[in-house]
């Protein structure tokens, strides 16, 4: 079957098979920042927004996505690299697997939550893994990004 995806504000026919996750379509069109991991949506490395929400693209139909807006990493390049600084700053960058997911979850977080709490900031990671890091200093990095005492 062929779709119509708006893809980080951009038209993208594709040809997909019934079956297909947003996942797969995304790599095929080279959108190399979304990531396999899991599979189960349990770590987050695959998460693309759909109208700005976070999504575990592994486990999303493509199908499903026609008609919604699509943000990948590659689509909020500038803000991208402004959260990069402040998880820099507090060392909480290793190997940067889970960065592209994490980073559009936290994203929309800016996006979705007025000065939230250390809980609201902690419930919307949530399926957001990194085995490299202590979440303490990505929740520091997130505090200061978003302006959060």
């Amino acid at each position: 079957m062929i779709i119509t995806l708006n893809i980080n504000a951009l038209p993208f026919e594709v040809k997909i098979r019934p079956d297909e996750y947003l996942l797969e379509t995304l790599r095929q069109l080279r959108f190399l920042s979304v990531k396999k991991g899991c599979d189960t949506t349990s770590c987050g490395v695959c998460t693309v927004l759909v109208d700005g929400k976070p999504v575990a693209s592994c486990s999303y139909l493509s199908a499903r996505a026609e008609g919604h807006k699509i943000t990948t990493v590659e689509g909020i390049q500038e803000e991208a690299g402004h959260l990069a600084d402040f998880l820099g700053r507090e060392g909480s960058d290793q190997c940067a697997y889970c960065n592209p997911g994490f980073t559009l979850t936290v994203y929309s977080m800016k996006q979705h939550l007025n000065n939230p709490t250390t809980e609201e900031i902690k419930n919307y990671l949530v399926g957001n893994l990194c085995r490299c890091s202590g979440y303490l200093g990505q929740e520091i990095a997130i505090r200061n990004y978003l302006g959060v005492k």
